[in-house]
C-alpha cells in the first residue's frame, strides 16, 4: 500500500480484531538484518507491518539519497517469503506535503557521533519514525543494534513523548566475515570490503582486552582499537568512543551498560559498527 488513508483503514480493521501489531521500519534493499527483525516481529506479534521508505530528510546534501540502493521487486519477494502481512511503501510526497514544517528533534543525543558527521540526520530520522508510528499505530517496533545511536535516540523520543509503542532492540546481524549487515555494503568492492573489516577487528580486540585481560580503562582500550584501524591504508577513522548505553555520555572505564561506537570512511563510503559489552 502507498497511501496513508488506505493503511489507516486496514490498520483500523486489525485493531478492532484485538491483534498485536509488530512494525519493522526500513529503507528497503532488504538484507539479513532486516529479515531477523521481521522474524522476531512474527514471533511476538499477530500482524506484522513493514515499511519501505527511503527518507530524504535524513540525508545531507552531499550524501547518497539518489544512489541509495533500491530494488522494490526484490524486496516484495522477500516479504512474501517471510509472510509479512502488510507493506507500506509511500512516495515522498505522501509523507511530506509541499508545506511540511514540523520536525522532531532529540536534544544533545542527536548532536554527537553520527549527528556530528551528518548534521540534521537524526531530525529526519525522528520525524519520519514518529510519522510512521502515527500512521501504523503499532504495539511493538523492531530496531537493530547495528544502528545503536539511532536506537537509543528513538527509545528516548518514545519515552519523552509518551508514545504508546514498545521498542524492541534486536542483535546486530553480521556477514560470515564479521561485517555488520547493511544495505550500503553493496557499495564496497572486494578490496574495500577487506579494509572495512578493520573496525570490526578493533571492536573485537577491545572486547578481548575487557573479557580476557580485565582491562577496563577507556584510554588503553580505545588506543588499542584506534591503532588497528589506523594501520589500514586509505581508511579514515571518524570516531571510536566508549559511552553509556542509556545517555551516550563518555565513560572513563568499562561499567555495566557500556557500548563502544565506531565509524570509518573508505573513499565516499561511511560504515558504522558498535560493540555492547555485556559481561566482564
Amino acid at each position: 500500500m502507498k497511501k496513508i488513508k488506505d493503511i489507516r483503514k486496514e490498520i483500523g480493521k486489525i485493531k478492532k480484531e484485538g491483534k498485536i501489531i509488530g512494525f519493522v521500519p526500513t529503507m528497503g534493499y532488504l538484507h539479513k538484518g532486516h529479515i531477523s527483525l521481521i522474524r522476531k516481529a512474527k514471533k511476538q506479534s499477530d500482524y506484522v507491518v513493514v515499511s519501505i521508505f527511503v527518507n530524504p530528510t535524513q540525508f545531507g546534501p552531499e550524501e547518497d539519497f539518489e544512489r541509495y540502493p533500491r530494488d522494490i521487486k526484490r524486496d516484495i519477494e522477500i516479504l512474501k517469503n517471510e509472510k509479512v502481512d502488510l507493506l507500506f511503501n509511500p512516495e515522498v510526497d505522501e509523507m511530506y506535503k509541499e508545506d511540511f514544517k514540523t520536525w522532531v528533534y532529540v536534544d544533545e543525543f542527536s548532536e554527537i557521533f553520527e549527528g556530528k558527521f551528518r548534521p540534521g540526520h537524526f531530525k529526519g530520522v525522528c520525524t519520519v519514525v514518529l510519522k510512521l508510528f502515527n500512521i501504523i499505530q503499532p504495539d511493538k517496533a523492531y530496531f537493530g543494534w547495528k544502528d545503536a545511536q539511532q536506537l537509543i535516540i528513538i527509545k528516548k523520543m518514545v519515552n519523552d513523548l509518551n508514545i504508546p509503542v514498545k521498542i524492541i532492540p534486536c542483535p546486530t546481524i553480521r556477514e560470515e566475515d564479521g561485517l555488520a549487515s547493511s544495505s550500503r555494503n553493496v557499495y564496497l568492492d572486494e578490496r574495500e570490503r577487506s579494509k572495512a573489516l578493520c573496525l570490526y577487528r578493533a571492536l573485537k580486540r577491545i572486547e578481548q582486552l575487557v573479557k580476557k585481560e580485565k582491562i577496563y580503562n577507556r584510554e588503553i582500550l580505545l588506543k588499542e582499537g584506534r591503532t588497528i584501524i589506523e594501520k589500514e591504508e586509505n581508511v579514515e577513522l571518524q570516531y571510536l568512543e566508549m559511552v553509556k548505553i542509556n545517555d551516550l555520555k563518555k565513560v572513563e572505564k568499562v561499567e555495566k551498560g557500556t557500548i563502544i561506537l565506531g565509524a570509518i570512511k573508505i573513499g565516499k563510503i561511511r560504515l558504522i559498527d558498535n560493540l555492547l559489552i555485556k559481561k566482564f
